[in-house]
């Protein structure tokens, strides 16, 4: 089984261009990738209060292998390179999440799908947008509240943030308590929310296919 990259010259940032792949690398265990995205989806489904089976996970996780045979992943940058964020808008994204979801009405589902799309197909960067810690007028961090950070895959970093693949778990806890703004008791409660440790994994693999280690 193989898996498509951009080509090192095709454009970078946002990822609506259609502009990608020439080169294969091997994918050689799409069994592993599919429990990382069921442990994923199980987990994000359970701590927004639903039971996962109801839903169907390691079919979306399948459809999720599948597309990206089809389309490809981003290319890896050279060395040296620092990259840019990209987007994705919702004209490209919403066929994409509709594969995915193949024909469920449910509406976590539909926003799971969306999350993992762009944490898949979002080009790489090495400088972090500090959206973890970067707070309103009133002193609060949106990306530190349970309540908006329960609905997001990822917790409170991006799901294309470089920390992901950069830092070390340890390493990655002490940044997001250093920057901590709230009570601490509700981050160390909840640390598998606001940091889940299967999302890195899920990163962490999908840049290791594109780097080929």
């Amino acid at each position: 089984m193989t898996i498509m990259v951009e080509r090192p010259g095709s454009a970078s940032g946002a990822i609506d261009t259609g502009r990608r792949m020439a080169r294969c690398f091997p994918m050689p265990a799409e069994q592993e990738f599919v429990g990382l995205v069921t442990t994923l989806v199980t987990r994000f489904f359970a701590q927004n209060g639903r039971d996962l089976t109801a839903v169907e996970g390691e079919p979306l996780a399948g459809r999720l292998s599948a597309l990206i045979m089809e389309r490809g992943l981003p290319r890896a940058l050279a060395e040296g390179e620092l990259g840019s964020p990209g987007g994705m808008s919702d004209e490209a994204c919403a066929p994409l999440v509709a594969r995915l979801v193949a024909g469920s009405k449910d509406d976590l589902l539909a926003d799971t799908a969306r999350q993992l799309i762009k944490a898949c197909f979002y080009p790489e960067f090495k400088v972090c947008r500090d959206s973890y810690r970067a707070a309103g007028p009133d002193g609060r961090c949106r990306r530190q509240e349970l309540a908006r950070v329960r609905a997001r895959v990822s917790g409170s970093h991006c799901v294309d943030c470089p920390h992901w693949v950069a830092l070390d778990p340890a390493a990655h806890q002490g940044l997001l308590v250093e920057a901590w703004r709230g009570a601490r008791r509700e981050y160390v409660e909840n640390t598998g929310i606001f940091l889940p440790e299967d999302f890195r994994a899920l990163r962490r693999y999908l840049h290791n296919q594109v780097h080929q280690r």
